[in-house]
């Protein structure tokens, strides 16, 4: 049983970076392919980039390459998405999303449906 809990939405203005934390509890966080994604209104979820915790490597969506940087703390059992450069377009819910495997580093890490585990999310509203 894995569960998962994110925080650090909130208001942010553009051009800020905003960092979101996902608690993992977990008999094995070592273990886990953690990916984070997001719904914006109106769309459906999209993937932004997994990280497997047994060794740190992750795998970002294209569009998402370059102004995101996924990121663990295995003393706090923790997984982060920093966001570089806020946009207004970046208003989501964000979800992080957990699976006891490692990760494909493809675009399997993307789908929604390889992922048994998801948290309830945190909203993010950018303004500009």
């Amino acid at each position: 049983q894995v569960q998962l809990v994110e925080s650090g939405g909130g208001s942010s203005q553009a051009g800020d970076p905003l960092t979101l934390s996902c608690e993992v509890s977990a008999r094995y966080f070592h273990s886990l392919c953690v990916a984070w994604f997001r719904r914006a209104p109106g769309k459906e979820r999209e993937a932004i980039g997994s990280i497997y915790t047994g060794a740190g490597r992750r795998y970002y969506a294209d569009s998402m390459k370059g102004r995101v940087t996924i990121y663990q703390d295995e003393s706090k059992t923790m997984v982060y998405l920093l966001i570089f450069g806020l946009k207004p377009e970046d208003t989501a819910m964000y979800y992080c999303a957990a699976d006891q495997r490692e990760c494909f580093y493809n675009g399997y890490d993307l789908l929604e449906r390889t992922y048994v585990y998801w948290g309830q999310g945190t909203q993010v509203t950018v303004s500009s």
